[in-house]
């Protein structure tokens, strides 16, 4: 903290004796209580973040010239003290701008809007979950958690033709998510910039792209569709690959909001032969596994203050799972989730959202119920 807390000193500092054009502070917290119906499994351990939890973010944006920008932002939530923003931007026209340093690579749209402040529910759809989600162990959250910021660089552009269409794009190289040989799934833990050492564990990046359309439809409607893709190793001997793919399609029909998100990851494991797994192994040696998400999300204010919000949103895995996990070779997680927000004051909201919960391993039957229940307050200036 103390070393986030001083980057931010020094660029301030920096932008000051620079004469910099503007300097921009934006900060949020958001406190959110997570009530469970069932809090502990069979065994009795927890199986979700329950009780109050915090997130609380600062940024500070300064144009250093023109064409040089400079970005940081520090959090705090349930993993501690996060630096995960801290990059300079070359623009050299709209449709150039050069990136690097520390930040979240372009994919999805949701990414976009991850901070508590820019999204109507207290928790993150599914595909994106950070591990507000019931069972979130043994589903290792989500298939992208957000946000997930690396080390790296990135260029990407904006074009328009004409007045209507707007073309947006990105490529980018940056480090990539790691495990161990005989990891079966990704340790997201070591993405984290409070991690032990964070240098890329294989030297090889991950690459990667996005392309969106965008096409203004009238006055206030427009509609948006977008594609997303990564893939890189993650293991120190670069044998194991994990590949992301995603689409998007976002629009706005006056205040109504409609949003939609597809996601898959592809990833291979080791056959570790002192391990049990439920189903016959492969004889190779390797194994992979495909991890689905999804949403669907429709937001509308019925007032200046008043928003409502319904979602559907889910993940399915399929693949091989050791003889001790919960989960089977073909697992679903169903939910459904109706929220409110209410503005008590200009950058002051109160949020409500009830989730319906189904764990199914017999895809796509609904199985064993859950129900949960959010109540959060969020802030910002």
């Amino acid at each position: 903290m103390r070393q986030a807390l001083l980057a931010l000193i020094l660029l301030a500092a920096s932008a000051r004796s620079a004469r910099a054009i503007e300097r921009n502070f934006a900060g949020s917290a958001q406190i959110d209580y997570h009530w469970l119906q069932h809090e502990r499994n069979d065994q009795g351990t927890r199986t979700a973040l329950d009780g109050v939890t915090a997130e609380v973010a600062l940024k500070v944006a300064i144009d250093v010239t023109e064409k040089l920008s400079a970005n940081v932002k520090v959090c705090h939530g349930c993993h501690g003290f996060e630096l995960p923003m801290a990059y300079f931007d070359l623009r050299l026209a709209d449709e150039l701008n050069l990136r690097i340093g520390r930040f979240s690579p372009s994919f999805g749209n949701f990414n976009l809007r991850h901070d508590p402040a820019n999204h109507a529910t207290s928790d993150k759809p599914l595909p994106y979950d950070m591990g507000r989600m019931i069972r979130w162990a043994p589903w290792n959250m989500g298939v992208l958690p957000s946000p997930f910021p690396d080390n790296g660089l990135e260029i990407n552009g904006t074009h328009w033709f004409g007045e209507r269409v707007q073309t947006d794009w990105a490529v980018y190289a940056v480090a990539g998510f790691r495990g161990e040989a005989n990891s079966l799934d990704l340790d997201w833990s070591r993405s984290l910039s409070s991690a032990t050492f964070l240098v890329d564990n294989n030297g090889r990046p991950t690459v990667g792209a996005r392309f969106a359309l965008t096409v203004r439809l009238g006055e206030a409607n427009d509609l948006s569709l977008g594609g997303s893709g990564m893939h890189g190793t993650f293991d120190p001997g670069n044998d194991l690959a994990y590949s992301i793919v995603g689409a998007d399609l976002t629009g706005r029909f006056h205040r109504t909001q409609v949003r939609a998100e597809y996601l898959v990851r592809r990833q291979a494991f080791n056959e570790d032969p002192r391990l049990t797994f439920k189903a016959p192994t492969t004889g190779t040696g390797r194994d992979h596994f495909d991890k689905h998400g999804y949403y669907l999300e429709v937001e509308q204010p019925l007032t200046d203050a008043v928003t409502v919000l319904a979602r559907a949103d889910g993940l399915y895995r399929r693949g091989n799972v050791t003889a001790d996990s919960p989960l089977t070779t073909r697992s679903a997680v169903f939910r459904y989730t109706a929220g409110l927000t209410v503005a008590l004051q200009p950058g002051f909201r109160l949020k409500l959202s009830g989730e319906g919960w189904a764990f199914s391993d017999r895809f796509p039957e609904h199985q064993r119920w859950e129900l949960s229940i959010h109540l959060g307050v969020v802030g910002t200036f």
